[in-house]
């Protein structure tokens, strides 16, 4: 029996020790509406980010909703000089997860995790299905992921949104 994506990141949360609460929310049409749905501030929505280092392997960023990834500062907490962001296709293979819905939990592969280090208390992450979130305790993510902490993002439109950092591993 294949598992729903919700109850993969139910069982990934349970084998971990984390606490998971699913909420189910309509589609929102951007982060801030989604926020609004939730009842709580765009911060506290984290995006997981799927990106693909130059070897072929993957890696999950967690950023804070009114962030984006500092493609400079990711590179040198990974320790290399080439990151980008895969096609969603790509995403969906590596993740088992679409994009909208993917979260470090219960993916077909446990990718290592940078997770920003702006991220605390209650946050709301994919959870695996469209129209699900799920509310976990930011400590208790990072820990049972084994994240790595680090500042890996910076103010939405500070620098180039795009999808490559520029050079080779």
């Amino acid at each position: 029996m294949t598992l729903s994506g919700r109850e993969r990141v139910q069982q990934d949360a349970d084998a971990r020790g984390i606490q998971i609460e699913f909420v189910s929310r309509p589609p929102a049409g951007s982060l801030e509406e989604a926020a609004g749905l939730l009842g709580i501030s765009p911060a506290s929505i984290v995006k997981t980010l799927v990106v693909k280092r130059h070897d072929g392997t993957f890696l999950f960023a967690l950023v804070p909703g009114d962030r984006q990834i500092s493609w400079a500062k990711l590179r040198a907490a990974v320790g290399v000089n080439k990151l980008k962001l895969p096609e969603a296709s790509v995403a969906l293979e590596a993740t088992g997860y679409a994009r909208g819905t993917i979260v470090p939990l219960g993916s077909t592969t446990a990718w290592p995790v940078y997770a920003d280090s702006r991220i605390a208390d209650r946050i709301a992450l994919g959870a695996g299905e469209a129209g699900l979130s799920a509310f976990v305790n930011a400590d208790a993510l990072i820990a049972g992921l084994g994240a790595t902490v680090a500042d890996i993002t910076e103010a939405n439109g500070a620098g180039s949104n795009g999808t490559e950092a520029n050079g080779t591993d």
